[in-house]
Protein backbone atom coordinates (compact mmCIF):
# COMPACT_ATOMS: atom_id res chain seq x y z
CA UNK A 1 0.00 0.00 0.00
CA UNK A 2 2.01 3.45 -1.03
CA UNK A 3 2.32 6.18 1.66
CA UNK A 4 0.62 9.21 1.41
CA UNK A 5 2.09 12.12 3.34
CA UNK A 6 4.00 10.34 5.60
CA UNK A 7 0.84 8.13 7.33
CA UNK A 8 0.26 4.59 6.58
CA UNK A 9 -3.49 3.26 5.13
CA UNK A 10 -5.49 2.05 8.12
CA UNK A 11 -8.67 -0.61 7.96
CA UNK A 12 -10.71 0.19 10.98
CA UNK A 13 -11.50 -3.01 12.86
CA UNK A 14 -15.48 -4.08 12.74
CA UNK A 15 -17.65 -3.56 15.77
CA UNK A 16 -18.71 -7.26 17.35
CA UNK A 17 -22.29 -6.83 18.06
CA UNK A 18 -24.30 -8.42 21.24
CA UNK A 19 -26.85 -10.90 19.68
CA UNK A 20 -30.41 -12.05 20.60
CA UNK A 21 -31.75 -13.14 24.46
CA UNK A 22 -30.87 -16.71 25.20
CA UNK A 23 -32.29 -16.79 28.79
CA UNK A 24 -32.94 -14.45 31.55
CA UNK A 25 -32.31 -14.78 35.53
CA UNK A 26 -33.65 -12.11 38.20
CA UNK A 27 -33.48 -11.63 42.18
CA UNK A 28 -34.19 -9.02 44.26
CA UNK A 29 -32.20 -6.10 42.54
CA UNK A 30 -30.98 -7.33 39.18
CA UNK A 31 -32.00 -8.97 35.64
CA UNK A 32 -29.59 -11.04 34.23
CA UNK A 33 -29.69 -11.13 29.79
CA UNK A 34 -27.67 -14.02 28.62
CA UNK A 35 -26.94 -13.65 24.85
CA UNK A 36 -24.62 -16.21 24.39
CA UNK A 37 -21.34 -15.63 25.73
CA UNK A 38 -22.51 -11.70 25.90
CA UNK A 39 -24.21 -10.82 29.05
CA UNK A 40 -26.45 -7.71 29.64
CA UNK A 41 -27.44 -6.67 33.39
CA UNK A 42 -30.12 -4.56 34.39
CA UNK A 43 -29.89 -3.42 38.07
CA UNK A 44 -32.90 -1.30 39.47
CA UNK A 45 -31.30 1.29 42.39
CA UNK A 46 -34.98 2.97 42.72
CA UNK A 47 -37.37 4.42 40.88
CA UNK A 48 -35.91 6.60 38.94
CA UNK A 49 -31.88 4.84 38.33
CA UNK A 50 -31.26 1.99 36.92
CA UNK A 51 -27.57 0.53 35.90
CA UNK A 52 -26.84 -0.99 32.22
CA UNK A 53 -23.70 -3.36 32.08
CA UNK A 54 -22.56 -5.56 29.19
CA UNK A 55 -19.54 -7.60 28.97
CA UNK A 56 -18.97 -9.67 26.00
CA UNK A 57 -16.85 -12.76 27.94
CA UNK A 58 -20.19 -13.30 30.29
CA UNK A 59 -18.13 -12.57 33.38
CA UNK A 60 -18.20 -9.32 34.77
CA UNK A 61 -15.55 -7.27 36.84
CA UNK A 62 -15.63 -8.11 40.72
CA UNK A 63 -15.05 -4.29 41.12
CA UNK A 64 -16.86 -1.11 42.07
CA UNK A 65 -15.94 2.02 40.69
CA UNK A 66 -14.30 4.59 42.87
CA UNK A 67 -17.00 7.33 41.38
CA UNK A 68 -19.59 6.09 43.05
CA UNK A 69 -20.54 6.87 46.51
CA UNK A 70 -23.29 4.34 47.00
CA UNK A 71 -22.68 1.03 45.52
CA UNK A 72 -25.70 -1.18 44.05
CA UNK A 73 -26.13 -3.36 47.76
CA UNK A 74 -26.60 -0.05 49.73
CA UNK A 75 -29.54 1.55 47.82
CA UNK A 76 -32.68 0.28 49.81
CA UNK A 77 -35.11 -2.58 47.28
CA UNK A 78 -37.11 -1.39 45.80
CA UNK A 79 -40.32 -2.96 43.97
CA UNK A 80 -40.43 -3.39 40.51
CA UNK A 81 -42.55 -5.82 38.14
CA UNK A 82 -40.72 -7.62 35.42
CA UNK A 83 -43.31 -8.81 32.14
CA UNK A 84 -42.35 -10.95 29.53
CA UNK A 85 -43.79 -10.99 25.77
CA UNK A 86 -42.51 -12.58 22.74
CA UNK A 87 -40.39 -9.94 21.27
CA UNK A 88 -39.22 -7.99 25.13
CA UNK A 89 -39.20 -8.01 28.62
CA UNK A 90 -40.46 -5.00 30.45
CA UNK A 91 -39.04 -3.99 33.97
CA UNK A 92 -41.65 -1.36 35.34
CA UNK A 93 -40.91 0.68 38.41
CA UNK A 94 -43.12 3.22 39.78
CA UNK A 95 -41.26 5.69 37.38
CA UNK A 96 -40.28 4.39 34.33
CA UNK A 97 -40.28 1.05 32.37
CA UNK A 98 -37.78 -0.49 30.36
CA UNK A 99 -37.89 -2.57 27.58
CA UNK A 100 -35.37 -4.95 26.48
CA UNK A 101 -35.80 -6.35 23.47
CA UNK A 102 -34.91 -9.77 22.63
CA UNK A 103 -33.24 -10.29 19.39
CA UNK A 104 -31.40 -8.28 18.85
CA UNK A 105 -30.68 -7.28 22.28
CA UNK A 106 -31.49 -3.55 22.96
CA UNK A 107 -32.81 -1.42 25.65
CA UNK A 108 -35.52 1.27 25.30
CA UNK A 109 -36.51 3.64 28.32
CA UNK A 110 -40.34 5.13 28.65
CA UNK A 111 -41.57 7.38 31.09
CA UNK A 112 -45.15 6.95 32.59
CA UNK A 113 -46.41 8.30 29.74
CA UNK A 114 -44.93 6.26 27.35
CA UNK A 115 -42.43 8.79 26.04
CA UNK A 116 -39.38 6.78 24.65
CA UNK A 117 -35.90 8.13 25.89
CA UNK A 118 -32.46 6.80 26.05
CA UNK A 119 -32.99 4.17 23.21
CA UNK A 120 -30.62 1.91 21.64
CA UNK A 121 -29.92 1.86 17.98
CA UNK A 122 -28.09 -0.04 15.05
CA UNK A 123 -25.75 -1.28 16.39
CA UNK A 124 -26.66 -1.08 19.50
CA UNK A 125 -24.27 -2.49 22.39
CA UNK A 126 -20.83 -3.50 20.51
CA UNK A 127 -17.29 -4.01 20.96
CA UNK A 128 -13.75 -4.63 19.25
CA UNK A 129 -10.09 -5.02 20.47
CA UNK A 130 -9.29 -2.15 22.86
CA UNK A 131 -12.86 -0.66 22.99
CA UNK A 132 -16.55 -1.19 23.71
CA UNK A 133 -19.49 1.35 22.98
CA UNK A 134 -23.01 1.86 23.00
CA UNK A 135 -25.11 3.49 20.56
CA UNK A 136 -28.36 5.79 20.97
CA UNK A 137 -31.05 7.66 19.38
CA UNK A 138 -30.85 11.49 19.46
CA UNK A 139 -34.80 12.65 19.86
CA UNK A 140 -36.18 15.43 18.22
CA UNK A 141 -35.78 18.59 19.97
CA UNK A 142 -33.33 17.10 22.12
CA UNK A 143 -30.10 18.45 23.68
CA UNK A 144 -27.32 17.96 25.94
CA UNK A 145 -25.98 19.71 28.95
CA UNK A 146 -23.12 19.03 31.09
CA UNK A 147 -19.77 16.88 29.95
CA UNK A 148 -18.26 18.19 33.01
CA UNK A 149 -15.45 21.49 31.90
CA UNK A 150 -16.73 21.51 28.17
CA UNK A 151 -15.55 25.33 26.22
CA UNK A 152 -18.40 25.99 23.62
CA UNK A 153 -22.43 27.06 24.15
CA UNK A 154 -24.16 25.08 26.74
CA UNK A 155 -25.67 22.84 24.43
CA UNK A 156 -23.31 19.92 23.02
CA UNK A 157 -25.16 18.65 20.85
CA UNK A 158 -23.09 17.82 17.30
CA UNK A 159 -20.31 17.94 19.50
CA UNK A 160 -17.54 15.26 20.32
CA UNK A 161 -16.47 14.74 24.19
CA UNK A 162 -13.43 13.31 25.13
CA UNK A 163 -13.24 12.06 28.79
CA UNK A 164 -9.40 12.16 29.25
CA UNK A 165 -7.85 14.69 31.13
CA UNK A 166 -5.76 17.20 29.68
CA UNK A 167 -3.64 20.40 31.04
CA UNK A 168 -5.28 22.84 28.26
CA UNK A 169 -3.32 25.88 28.87
CA UNK A 170 -4.31 27.76 25.95
CA UNK A 171 -7.68 26.15 24.71
CA UNK A 172 -10.40 27.72 22.88
CA UNK A 173 -14.12 27.40 21.79
CA UNK A 174 -13.02 23.63 20.06
CA UNK A 175 -10.98 22.85 22.54
CA UNK A 176 -12.52 19.19 23.17
CA UNK A 177 -10.81 17.70 26.42
CA UNK A 178 -9.72 19.98 29.25
CA UNK A 179 -9.16 20.29 33.05
CA UNK A 180 -11.81 17.87 34.48
CA UNK A 181 -13.06 14.37 32.99
CA UNK A 182 -16.74 14.06 34.17
CA UNK A 183 -18.64 11.54 31.77
CA UNK A 184 -22.54 12.80 32.84
CA UNK A 185 -24.72 14.57 30.87
CA UNK A 186 -28.77 15.60 30.90
CA UNK A 187 -30.16 15.12 27.91
CA UNK A 188 -33.54 17.43 27.95
CA UNK A 189 -36.23 17.86 25.53
CA UNK A 190 -40.66 19.08 25.88
CA UNK A 191 -41.74 16.79 28.79
CA UNK A 192 -39.30 14.25 28.84
CA UNK A 193 -35.35 14.45 30.73
CA UNK A 194 -32.59 12.01 31.39
CA UNK A 195 -28.93 11.84 32.88
CA UNK A 196 -26.61 9.60 31.86
CA UNK A 197 -23.46 8.76 33.93
CA UNK A 198 -20.74 6.42 32.48
CA UNK A 199 -19.37 4.87 34.56
CA UNK A 200 -15.78 3.99 33.42
CA UNK A 201 -12.36 5.31 34.65
CA UNK A 202 -10.81 4.57 31.42
CA UNK A 203 -10.28 6.66 27.86
CA UNK A 204 -13.88 7.46 26.92
CA UNK A 205 -15.93 9.71 24.68
CA UNK A 206 -19.29 10.58 23.87
CA UNK A 207 -20.28 11.84 20.34
CA UNK A 208 -23.40 13.46 20.24
CA UNK A 209 -24.42 13.83 16.73
CA UNK A 210 -21.25 14.61 14.76
CA UNK A 211 -20.68 11.77 13.12
CA UNK A 212 -23.80 10.50 12.62
CA UNK A 213 -26.94 13.07 12.62
CA UNK A 214 -29.42 11.39 15.15
CA UNK A 215 -27.50 9.18 17.00
CA UNK A 216 -25.02 9.77 19.99
CA UNK A 217 -22.66 7.45 21.08
CA UNK A 218 -20.42 6.29 24.24
CA UNK A 219 -16.89 4.52 23.69
CA UNK A 220 -14.30 3.44 26.61
CA UNK A 221 -11.18 1.69 26.40
CA UNK A 222 -12.69 -0.65 29.12
CA UNK A 223 -13.45 -4.11 29.05
CA UNK A 224 -17.31 -3.49 29.86
CA UNK A 225 -20.19 -1.06 28.94
CA UNK A 226 -20.96 0.06 32.34
CA UNK A 227 -23.45 2.77 33.12
CA UNK A 228 -26.59 4.65 34.88
CA UNK A 229 -29.36 5.95 33.69
CA UNK A 230 -31.34 8.62 35.61
CA UNK A 231 -35.09 9.62 34.97
CA UNK A 232 -36.20 12.98 35.57
CA UNK A 233 -38.10 14.90 33.89
CA UNK A 234 -37.06 17.80 36.06
CA UNK A 235 -33.01 18.74 36.03
CA UNK A 236 -33.49 19.50 39.21
CA UNK A 237 -34.32 15.63 40.48
CA UNK A 238 -31.80 14.36 37.89
CA UNK A 239 -29.16 15.59 39.53
CA UNK A 240 -30.58 15.23 43.12
CA UNK A 241 -30.43 11.35 41.72
CA UNK A 242 -26.78 12.05 40.72
CA UNK A 243 -25.05 13.67 43.73
CA UNK A 244 -26.77 10.79 45.27
CA UNK A 245 -24.99 8.77 43.25
CA UNK A 246 -21.83 10.08 43.23
CA UNK A 247 -21.69 12.24 46.03
CA UNK A 248 -21.98 15.42 47.62
CA UNK A 249 -19.47 17.92 48.99
CA UNK A 250 -19.93 19.55 52.85
CA UNK A 251 -22.00 22.86 52.75
CA UNK A 252 -18.93 24.63 52.54
CA UNK A 253 -18.53 27.84 54.57
CA UNK A 254 -20.36 30.85 53.95
CA UNK A 255 -17.48 33.54 53.20
CA UNK A 256 -16.53 30.86 50.29
CA UNK A 257 -19.30 32.91 48.53
CA UNK A 258 -18.10 35.87 48.64
CA UNK A 259 -15.79 37.61 46.04
CA UNK A 260 -12.60 35.49 45.29
CA UNK A 261 -9.33 37.36 43.74
CA UNK A 262 -7.04 34.64 41.91
CA UNK A 263 -5.14 34.76 39.42
CA UNK A 264 -1.66 33.05 38.30
CA UNK A 265 0.44 33.79 39.92
CA UNK A 266 2.32 36.84 42.99
CA UNK A 267 5.68 36.28 43.41
CA UNK A 268 6.27 37.96 46.69
CA UNK A 269 4.25 38.40 50.16
CA UNK A 270 5.02 42.52 49.08
CA UNK A 271 2.79 42.07 45.94
CA UNK A 272 -0.14 40.00 47.53
CA UNK A 273 0.11 43.24 50.33
CA UNK A 274 0.26 45.31 48.01
CA UNK A 275 -2.98 43.80 45.87
CA UNK A 276 -4.95 43.60 50.03
CA UNK A 277 -4.03 47.32 50.43
CA UNK A 278 -5.48 48.84 46.55
CA UNK A 279 -8.58 46.23 47.10
CA UNK A 280 -9.45 48.15 50.16
CA UNK A 281 -8.24 51.94 49.16
CA UNK A 282 -10.54 51.43 46.14
CA UNK A 283 -13.32 50.06 48.10
CA UNK A 284 -13.62 46.97 45.59
CA UNK A 285 -15.46 44.05 47.82
CA UNK A 286 -13.24 41.32 48.19
CA UNK A 287 -12.82 38.35 50.70
CA UNK A 288 -10.40 36.03 49.77
CA UNK A 289 -7.22 36.12 47.89
CA UNK A 290 -5.69 32.84 46.18
CA UNK A 291 -1.98 32.11 46.31
CA UNK A 292 -0.99 30.04 43.25
CA UNK A 293 2.35 28.41 43.10
CA UNK A 294 4.83 30.45 43.67
CA UNK A 295 4.32 31.14 47.32
CA UNK A 296 5.86 27.78 47.09
CA UNK A 297 9.95 26.74 47.46
CA UNK A 298 10.58 25.49 43.89
CA UNK A 299 7.01 24.26 43.28
CA UNK A 300 7.74 21.85 46.50
CA UNK A 301 3.68 21.29 48.37
CA UNK A 302 3.41 22.14 51.36
CA UNK A 303 6.42 24.72 51.62
CA UNK A 304 7.16 28.31 51.54
CA UNK A 305 9.56 30.08 49.58
CA UNK A 306 11.79 31.44 52.41
CA UNK A 307 12.94 34.28 50.35
CA UNK A 308 9.84 35.65 48.70
CA UNK A 309 7.32 34.83 51.36
CA UNK A 310 9.70 34.91 54.50
CA UNK A 311 6.97 34.92 57.18
CA UNK A 312 3.92 33.16 55.99
CA UNK A 313 1.89 33.19 59.49
CA UNK A 314 2.25 37.29 59.62
CA UNK A 315 1.27 37.82 56.16
CA UNK A 316 -1.92 35.83 56.54
CA UNK A 317 -2.58 37.33 59.72
CA UNK A 318 -2.29 40.63 58.28
CA UNK A 319 -4.74 39.80 55.77
CA UNK A 320 -7.26 38.32 58.15
CA UNK A 321 -6.99 41.92 60.02
CA UNK A 322 -7.69 43.37 56.87
CA UNK A 323 -10.98 40.75 56.06
CA UNK A 324 -9.65 38.67 54.00
CA UNK A 325 -9.71 35.12 53.18
CA UNK A 326 -5.90 33.61 52.43
CA UNK A 327 -6.58 30.24 50.04
CA UNK A 328 -3.39 28.39 49.37
CA UNK A 329 -3.08 25.94 46.33
CA UNK A 330 -2.46 22.53 46.42
CA UNK A 331 -1.10 20.75 43.53
CA UNK A 332 -0.65 16.56 44.85
CA UNK A 333 2.53 16.07 42.37
CA UNK A 334 5.37 15.59 45.00
CA UNK A 335 8.96 16.56 43.89
CA UNK A 336 11.06 13.73 43.10
CA UNK A 337 14.39 14.68 44.97
CA UNK A 338 16.27 12.41 46.94
CA UNK A 339 18.65 13.47 49.07
CA UNK A 340 17.55 16.97 49.94
CA UNK A 341 15.59 16.71 52.91
CA UNK A 342 12.63 17.54 51.39
CA UNK A 343 10.08 15.97 54.44
CA UNK A 344 7.03 15.25 52.24
CA UNK A 345 9.11 13.62 49.42
CA UNK A 346 11.00 11.39 52.55
CA UNK A 347 8.41 10.69 54.47
CA UNK A 348 6.14 9.80 51.33
CA UNK A 349 9.11 6.89 49.93
CA UNK A 350 9.81 5.58 53.51
CA UNK A 351 6.43 4.12 54.03
CA UNK A 352 5.37 3.93 50.75
CA UNK A 353 2.84 6.11 49.79
CA UNK A 354 3.60 6.83 46.35
CA UNK A 355 2.06 5.32 42.99
CA UNK A 356 3.72 2.68 41.38
CA UNK A 357 4.06 0.95 38.25
CA UNK A 358 2.96 -3.66 37.91
CA UNK A 359 6.96 -4.00 38.25
CA UNK A 360 7.49 -1.93 41.56
CA UNK A 361 8.96 0.88 39.99
CA UNK A 362 8.09 4.59 41.47
CA UNK A 363 5.78 5.76 38.74
CA UNK A 364 6.75 9.60 37.79
CA UNK A 365 5.44 12.54 35.35
CA UNK A 366 6.12 15.95 35.11
CA UNK A 367 4.04 18.67 36.70
CA UNK A 368 5.19 22.33 38.17
CA UNK A 369 8.21 20.85 40.28
CA UNK A 370 9.04 18.93 37.23
CA UNK A 371 9.69 15.26 37.85
CA UNK A 372 7.17 14.25 40.49
CA UNK A 373 6.07 11.63 42.24
CA UNK A 374 2.08 10.74 43.58
CA UNK A 375 0.05 9.88 46.63
CA UNK A 376 -1.73 6.57 45.97
CA UNK A 377 -5.08 7.67 47.33
CA UNK A 378 -6.70 4.29 46.74
CA UNK A 379 -4.88 4.14 50.02
CA UNK A 380 -6.89 5.06 53.32
CA UNK A 381 -2.95 5.31 55.14
CA UNK A 382 -2.25 7.55 52.34
CA UNK A 383 -5.08 10.19 52.55
CA UNK A 384 -5.04 10.57 56.50
CA UNK A 385 -0.91 11.35 55.77
CA UNK A 386 -2.22 13.41 53.27
CA UNK A 387 -4.82 15.49 55.18
CA UNK A 388 -2.76 15.76 58.20
CA UNK A 389 -0.25 17.39 55.75
CA UNK A 390 -2.55 20.31 55.60
CA UNK A 391 -2.00 21.55 59.22
CA UNK A 392 0.74 22.57 58.16
CA UNK A 393 -1.19 25.24 56.40
CA UNK A 394 -3.62 25.88 58.86
CA UNK A 395 -1.57 26.58 61.52
CA UNK A 396 -0.31 29.61 60.35
CA UNK A 397 -3.89 31.06 59.21
CA UNK A 398 -4.58 29.49 55.68
CA UNK A 399 -8.25 29.12 55.29
CA UNK A 400 -9.36 27.21 52.33
CA UNK A 401 -7.13 24.95 50.09
CA UNK A 402 -7.14 25.25 46.35
CA UNK A 403 -7.12 21.67 45.44
CA UNK A 404 -5.26 22.08 41.96
CA UNK A 405 -5.08 19.20 39.06
CA UNK A 406 -6.79 16.87 41.24
CA UNK A 407 -7.85 14.89 38.05
CA UNK A 408 -4.10 14.04 36.35
CA UNK A 409 -2.81 15.66 33.78
CA UNK A 410 1.03 15.69 33.25
CA UNK A 411 3.92 16.13 30.70
CA UNK A 412 5.64 13.19 29.09
CA UNK A 413 8.79 15.46 29.90
CA UNK A 414 10.10 18.72 31.81
CA UNK A 415 7.64 21.73 30.96
CA UNK A 416 10.40 23.57 29.59
CA UNK A 417 11.68 21.55 27.06
CA UNK A 418 10.46 21.80 23.18
CA UNK A 419 7.85 19.34 21.66
CA UNK A 420 4.43 17.93 22.30
CA UNK A 421 3.71 16.69 25.77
Amino acid sequence: MPQYFGQLHTTEQPWSTIGAVQAIQQDKRHILFKCGDPCLSISVLSPNLIRVRMTPTGEFRPRRSWAVAQVDEEWPEVPFEVRETADAVEIKTQQLRIAVYRNPCRIQCFDLAGQSFAQDTEPGMSWRTGAIAGWKQIEADEHFYGFGEPTGLLDQRSKVRTNWTYDALDYDVLTDNMYQAIPFFMALRPGVGYGLFFNTTFWSQFDIGAQQPGVWRMETQSTELDYYIIYGPEPAKIIHTYTQLTGRMPLPPRWSLGYHQCRWSYESQDVVRELAREFRQRRIPCDVIHLDIDYMKGYRVFTWSPKRFADPKELLHDLKQDGFKPVTIIDPGVKYEPEADYEVFDEGLKNDYFVRKTDGQLFHGYVWPDKAVFPDFMRAEVRQWWGDLHKSLTDVGVAGIWNDMNEPAISDRPFGDEGAK
